[in-house]
């Protein structure tokens, strides 16, 4: 049996009572102090403290809202090709086409100065000309980018030549339909042929110099026949200010018909 006592603990090895002084970012805590053969972590209350940012200023993730979409109003002399490269708009014309159609009616390619196209939103929430900044991109963007140019003048030929009316009556109706589509002016082919060859029997260059309008001054003129203040006071923005223009007098005399009639398929005589 081995000798009783042998395995007590050494007198040296007790705590100490003594308290030592510890600072802490200008605190000063009292710790108690352990013998020189123990180790010793500090209590974690005695870390330097860390600024945390209050909870309420951090920003939520998902509060950013959505952008509202670009409005784009036309000019003299654009398309929309034109304007869809402007706008880097993904999908090009055919896209803005679509997004527009109420708009710019059945045909694409007559856009009008005035009205305002609506430019949707990119993925990031923005639509907005690109900025000469963000023409300096990678090889691979410029390279992109010039073959896009160099169709441009291509495509845009090709839109052109998919819409060009033919210089005669039925030519001339229907560049006049597509305008009134894109104004919200109500009539149909049949109609505006029927009116047309009443008045004038399809001659743009017709006038009335015997009736009681030309007795005052103001004689009726072109397809519908129609008098000059008519004729300014329902001019179609767009369309040529040539009372004589066979589109100019179609739009202009529907625009009328619309007004008083509800349409140009409602008259059937003198107007």
């Amino acid at each position: 049996m081995p000798a009783q006592g042998k395995h007590r603990r050494s007198p040296s090895t007790s705590l100490g009572r003594t308290l030592a002084a510890v600072t802490t970012g200008g605190a000063v805590l009292a710790l108690p102090v352990i013998g020189a053969t123990s180790a010793f972590a500090a209590p974690a209350a005695a870390a330097a403290p860390q600024a945390v940012a209050p909870a309420a200023v951090a920003a939520p993730v998902n509060s950013v809202a959505k952008a509202a979409p670009t409005k784009h109003s036309v000019v003299a002399g654009e398309t929309l090709s034109k304007i869809a490269r402007e706008y880097s708009v993904s999908g090009g014309w055919k896209k803005l086409y679509e997004g527009n159609r109420k708009i710019v009616g059945s045909n694409p390619d007559l856009i009008h100065p005035g009205i305002k196209l609506v430019i949707a939103s990119s993925s990031d929430g923005k639509a907005a000309k690109a900025s000469p900044s963000a023409e300096r991109g990678t090889s691979a963007d410029r390279a992109d980018r010039s073959e896009r140019i160099n169709a441009a003048p291509v495509a845009q030929a090709a839109e052109q030549k998919a819409v060009t009316h033919t210089n005669d009556l039925d030519g001339w109706i229907r560049e006049s339909l597509a305008v009134m589509a894109e104004h919200g002016i109500p009539g149909t082919y049949e109609g505006i042929h029927r009116n047309i060859m009443r008045e004038s029997s399809g001659n743009p260059a017709a006038i009335n110099n015997w009736d009681s309008n030309a007795a005052k001054g103001t004689p009726s003129k072109g397809l519908l026949q129609v008098i000059d203040p008519t004729f300014q006071a329902y001019h179609v923005p767009g369309t040529s200010t040539d009372s004589y223009d066979p589109v100019a007098n179609i739009t202009a005399a529907c625009n009328y018909a619309a007004d008083r009639y509800g349409s140009i398929d409602n008259v059937f005589g003198a107007y």
